[in-house]
């Protein structure tokens, strides 16, 4: 909102522009000292331009601080509805000299701080908010919101805990006005959460407005009070959602739904330093259609609530989503239907970054074998009915401290067992130990895998996958000294299925890479790009994957140490209860692979595609430093673990290759 234009009365004599950009304003408004007997001042104009609303002499109607007399009586307006707050006059307060930059209203609002006056009233002396809403729109809004409070009293605890608390109204309906409402609610500080966190001293100052003491710290579990900036971070972010789960599970249980659940709409409150979820004037009721369509209705408006509480997640954390633009690509990327399982691989695209290192926000969701990825997923999740509920959240590993006893569940497990893989994958240099115990993390996700049936995996297997690790060979350049230097790029491996029933499926295999030329190449990556490209078929099949001590003798030592100690890890205590299994299975269901004709290209930029003893230098070097699975698709003969963003493929000489889903950064 831009206020372009501001005129007013004789009676004020000055008052600065205030410009919004991007619901964040960038100065005060400051009204001049008011008369103590008497002051006018003007309502915004219901016409709303491109930039926002503009206020001018044509349009100000007055807005009488005193009582009129022709104002109705709580009788005859609301009656008994609004019996359960108070009514006002506007003779009752005081006009703040300031309005906070964090209470800016739409076009169809008018913001006012205000102390109320009346030493009769219980509030004397109390600090409140004006808001006069002046579209008919804008008064429903503000009726709704005493309504709300009506069906929340029983509770007025937990209601004023954990949202605005409105103590009442101003009304008026005269013969030039045909009526205008004024909510009167609690004042909560001056910055909203956007404004927070637009500061850039926003952690001390939240800790310190928040009170972090030792309770409070215990009541999120971490004790590292002033440690490392992640720490500090993380634990601000798991008292502020939990505060707004806690106060959204609130309404969820009254049978309400807030549905306008975003950054501009919570504040923190220094007094009691809970998060207030702001005015409830659009609360939706579950059962307003009947009691029929009650049980969609609750979920769609449940599930709607929760994916805001996902945006405001990932806003306090990545700093980078602040960014307009940045948050446009974000939510383009969910809403084509993108996976939210795959957001680390398309915000690492999207951030320019190739790892977490050096990203506090990265680093926060990467914790605790990646908690924070997984509710993310959760929260933002394509179907309504896979979202998390409240309660569900408040229990997550990410938002429980490191002192509380979490259960996690076995799709945690699993979730935990990819990140982590994928983690070593970005920060570890491949030694012996790193390789070993990679291929440990490969072999227990196989036998903890949630879909065995080629049934599931005719659904999750279209789509573009990207190489991360092989056990069978390691990709890229080595200490040795090749005749062709070959830098390896990307390697993908995309997956295509036809229109037919039961069709073969299409296997292309990109490999990228580019011929390093000059003697300070290890300086200076410049060179001719160059493309692999392999084609196969491939149908699917049901298969068995044998655990037998005589059938290990061709497999790499590699994998045969990660097997059995795969095995003895599952057979102990820990994962005997997770699994609920006495004793382990000699075989495991897998997905057998059947391969077709295989056609190879290779495509070179000049000039060493006029050379063909070059070009074939190139490629031999090409499949020396990729695995041998993406040269000749046909080693591929079974698939083993499959999810929604990563797959585990079997070559025929028993190493593993990972894959994690590749997403397009250009949503």
């Amino acid at each position: 909102m831009a206020l372009l234009g501001m005129q007013s009365y004789a009676l004020i004599e000055t008052m600065e522009l205030t410009r919004y950009q991007n619901n964040f304003p960038t100065t005060l408004v400051k009204p001049c000292c008011l008369p103590q007997m008497r002051t006018n001042l003007g309502s915004f104009s219901k016409q709303r331009s491109q930039m926002g609303c503009s206020l001018s002499r044509e349009a100000l109607s007055p807005l009488e601080f005193e009582e009129d007399a022709s104002m109705p009586t709580s009788d005859s307006f609301g009656g008994e509805e609004f019996s359960h707050v108070m009514k006002f006059k506007f003779s009752d307060f005081k006009i703040s000299d300031r309005v906070s930059i964090g209470l800016g209203g739409r076009g169809d609002e008018a913001v006012f701080e205000a102390i109320i006056k009346d030493s009769d009233s219980p509030l004397h002396n109390t600090k409140v908010v004006l808001r006069r809403l002046t579209s008919s729109q804008a008064q429903r809004r503000g009726k709704r919101a005493i309504q709300v409070l009506k069906k929340l009293a029983r509770r007025k605890l937990m209601y004023h805990s954990y949202s605005m608390q409105v103590h009442g109204y101003v009304c008026s309906q005269t013969m030039e006005d045909e009526g205008s409402f004024t909510l009167v609610h609690g004042c909560h500080g001056g910055f909203s959460l956007r404004h927070w966190l637009r500061q850039t001293d926003w952690l001390p100052t939240l800790e310190a407005t928040l009170a972090l003491d030792e309770e409070s710290v215990r009541r999120v579990g971490d004790d590292t009070v002033g440690g490392p900036a992640v720490s500090r971070q993380l634990r601000v972010i798991r008292i502020v959602m939990r505060d707004l789960l806690i106060g959204v599970n609130y309404l969820h249980s009254h049978g309400l739904a807030h549905t306008e659940l975003r950054l501009e709409n919570v504040h923190i409150s220094p007094v009691d330093r809970h998060i207030k979820v702001g005015i409830l004037g659009n609360a939706a009721d579950f059962f307003e259609d009947g009691p029929n369509s009650a049980a969609d209705r609750q979920q769609m408006m449940i599930a709607f609530d929760m994916r805001c509480l996902g945006f405001i997640m990932v806003k306090m954390i990545l700093s980078e989503l602040m960014d307009p633009g940045i948050f446009t690509k974000f939510k383009a990327f969910l809403n084509k239907g993108n996976a939210p399982s795959c957001l680390r691989e398309f915000l690492l695209g999207t951030l320019n970054r190739n790892s977490s290192h050096g990203n506090v926000g990265l680093q926060m969701l990467d914790r605790n074998w990646g908690a924070g990825w997984h509710l993310l997923s959760l929260l933002l999740a394509t179907k309504p009915v896979d979202r998390i509920r409240c309660l569900d959240a408040l229990r997550h590993p990410f938002l429980c401290g490191p002192r509380w006893r979490v259960n996690p569940s076995m799709d945690v497990i699993r979730w935990s067992l990819g990140s982590t893989a994928i983690r070593i994958t970005e920060e570890y240099i491949y030694g012996h130990q790193q390789r070993i115990r990679l291929a440990h993390f490969l072999e227990l996700m196989e036998m903890l895998s949630p879909y065995t049936k080629a049934k599931n995996w005719l659904r999750l297997l279209p789509g573009k996958w990207r190489l991360v690790y092989s056990t069978g060979r390691h990709i890229g350049l080595t200490i040795r000294e090749p005749p062709t230097r070959v830098l390896i790029g990307d390697v993908h491996l995309t997956i295509t299925q036809p229109s037919k029933p039961k069709p073969p499926f299409s296997f292309t295999s990109d490999v990228n890479f580019r011929v390093l030329v000059g003697k300070d190449w290890p300086h200076n990556k410049i060179g001719i790009d160059g493309k692999l490209v392999v084609n196969s078929t491939f149908r699917l099949s049901s298969g068995k994957r044998l655990y037998m001590k005589d059938e290990n003798e061709n497999l790499p030592a590699i994998a045969t140490n990660a097997q059995e100690s795969a095995i003895k890890t599952l057979s102990g205590k820990k994962w005997r209860k997770a699994l609920h299994e006495r004793e382990l299975p000699s075989t495991l269901p897998v997905v057998k692979l059947v391969s077709g004709d295989i056609d190879v290209a290779l495509v070179l930029n000049e000039p060493l595609n006029k050379d063909i003893e070059a070009a074939q230098s190139v490629v031999n070097e090409v499949r020396m430093q990729i695995p041998p699975e993406m040269f000749d698709l046909s080693k591929l003969v079974c698939g083993t673990y499959i999810d929604s963003r990563m797959m585990v493929l079997r070559s025929v000489n028993g190493s593993a290759v990972l894959f994690t889903r590749a997403c397009s950064i250009d949503c």
